[in-house]
């Protein structure tokens, strides 16, 4: 299932939305490369960042197939995630991830979310260092979703999305500092 809102009601929302999605490239073009998951994790933020900025500025027919690639490059992005943190996932679950991607995206975007998460909370707890880090992406992680849900119920109500999209790059960006 994918989000029914549109997002974009007039030119404001549009830039808005397009701007908003380009600290996915800069956090890409950022984040560590220190193997050839994270390089692949890397690569893939910078997808989401064209994918969403090419969604946004799109008008037409081809917007609601945009919007597949925008909710399927962010379920890549999860799935490169998560094998970057850890490498031993299971091939089976890699497997079935990549044949659900297109077709459930959201669904993969949640399960390697999830397993992201509990590895960042356990890697926190370890690390002293991590927690304020951690700490950080709790939040936004927590306002990400608020803004995700309150897009969906709240569709009236301007820059939302934009707002999802900053509250989304705060995590990431806490997420290159697990991958250092």
């Amino acid at each position: 299932m994918y989000c029914i809102n549109e997002a974009d009601k007039h030119m404001g929302e549009t830039i808005a939305n397009v701007l908003t999605s380009v600290p996915f490239i800069v956090l890409g073009l950022q984040a560590p490369r220190k193997n050839l998951n994270c390089k692949i994790y890397a690569n893939s933020l910078i997808g989401v960042g064209v994918a969403s900025s090419v969604y946004h500025a799109s008008q037409g027919k081809m917007r609601k197939y945009l919007r597949w690639v925008d909710y399927s490059m962010i379920a890549t992005a999860t799935v490169c995630l998560s094998r970057a943190i850890r490498n031993e996932n299971s091939k089976v679950l890699m497997a079935a991830s990549a044949f659900l991607l297109p077709l459930q995206p959201l669904m993969v975007s949640a399960l390697h979310t999830g397993m992201m998460e509990v590895a960042f909370a356990k890697r926190a707890l370890k690390d002293p260092e991590l927690r304020m880090v951690h700490n950080v992406h709790k939040m936004s992680s927590l306002l990400g979703g608020a803004l995700f849900i309150a897009d969906d119920f709240f569709p009236q109500t301007p820059f939302l999305h934009a707002a999802w999209h900053l509250a989304a790059a705060v995590g990431i960006s806490t997420c290159n500092k697990l991958l250092q």
